[in-house]
């Protein structure tokens, strides 16, 4: 199971400039702090819900190691910042951007994601 953050707001013209919205999974498979990894739109995706009911998304695919590990990461914090750790070498990645925060490498790519009716959403 994959678990990504609300979309934030946008206009209609934003919101068209993104890729179809993929309904994925039911908020309610979820588990805060684990993550889950699905195929969205031919591509994995690991999601992840915090605590505070926040969903993301991002690419299952460690841009480390390239093996598609993400959504058995370690999720936590730096600041206000949600992050997932990789698994295998625990590079730190920020779960809003994909920034990588614990040294210079390779972004995580990052897909926006919202909950519609108790359904998990993701743009990809």
């Amino acid at each position: 199971m994959t678990i990504t953050a609300s979309a934030p707001d946008m206009d209609a013209l934003e919101a068209s400039v993104l890729s179809t919205w993929h309904s994925v999974c039911n908020l309610s498979d979820l588990e805060p702090n684990w993550g889950e990894a699905a195929l969205v739109g031919g591509r994995q995706i690991a999601l992840f819900l915090l605590p505070s009911g926040e969903v993301y998304a991002v690419d299952q695919k460690d841009p480390a190691s390239e093996a598609h590990v993400m959504a058995r990461g370690i999720v936590g914090s730096r600041g206000d910042r949600p992050t997932i750790a990789s698994p295998l070498h625990k590079q730190v990645y920020d779960l809003r951007t994909g920034e990588r925060l614990d040294a210079d490498g390779a972004p995580l790519a990052a897909f926006p994601a919202r909950v519609v009716d108790g359904i998990v959403q993701v743009a990809a």
